[in-house]
């Protein structure tokens, strides 16, 4: 195998600098898509999507679980995929493991969710045996098929308005989904992005200050989010804010 040549720390932090501007410039780019993602036409779904459930049917609506958006990803688990009914998709699994602590997207009025075509029974035997704590429903009708899912992994946001109206906001699929996994990257591909004040974003979407709602994933419900994220105690692992 041949490797990159040995260098002097001088050297290196000159070369690493290099690198680092064309980084930035990919950093840039990404920003500059999440905000035309936010700029994107939206499509109204009129259909009443029916889902099985671990308490019975629900709607699409209900999976919002009364948050604003929704990030649906397909999830190959159900007969004719391999190794059925052992385990799921592979790929999928890989995926799944990469989902960050859910309680970072609830806290920015997002809910995350899998669907796949397997029985609630197989699905929870299977969840617990990996130790996911996504919640997970079961397609029953034309779900997939309707939002580009059936025959391939994908990950679908919706958004709710004040009058319980769901669109359709983006989707990606195919290598696209190899980037997500973090709360960052989910948030980026949702109608509201990540709600956060540097952002360019429409006129009079949400918006709070950077780290202000960062906090310890069991902690949301404390009143001092925004304090103990400002605080003196927290500020060098704060550090300073760079937006280049």
């Amino acid at each position: 195998m041949k490797m990159p040549p040995i260098v002097s720390p001088q050297e290196w932090a000159a070369a690493r600098e290099e690198l680092l501007v064309k980084e930035k410039e990919v950093t840039r780019a990404r920003d500059a898509l999440a905000a035309e993602r936010r700029r994107m036409p939206r499509v109204a779904v009129e259909k009443e999507y029916r889902f099985e459930g671990p308490d019975g049917p629900v709607s699409l609506l209900d999976l919002f679980e009364g948050r604003r958006q929704l990030v649906v990803y397909r999830f190959f688990f159900e007969p004719g995929v391999g190794n059925w009914p052992e385990s799921g998709c592979r790929g999928c699994s890989f995926m799944a493991d990469q989902v960050a602590h859910l309680a970072h997207l609830n806290s920015r009025d997002t809910t995350f969710v899998n669907v796949s075509r397997a029985p609630q029974a197989e699905i929870e035997r299977w969840k617990a045996r990996m130790g996911w704590e996504i919640p997970w429903y079961t397609i029953t009708d034309e779900f997939d098929a309707d939002f580009g899912v059936d025959e391939w992994h994908g990950t679908n946001a919706f958004y709710r308005d004040d009058e319980d109206r769901i669109f359709r906001t983006y989707f990606v699929d195919k290598r696209g989904d190899e980037a997500l996994g973090s709360a960052w990257a989910y948030l980026d591909i949702t109608a509201l992005g990540r709600q956060e004040v540097w952002e360019d974003s429409p006129e009079g979407y949400p918006q709070t200050e950077p780290y202000g709602w960062w906090n310890l994933h069991d902690e949301y419900d404390e009143a001092t989010v925004f304090e103990a994220a400002l605080s003196e105690g927290s500020a060098s692992q704060r550090g300073s804010r760079s937006r280049s």
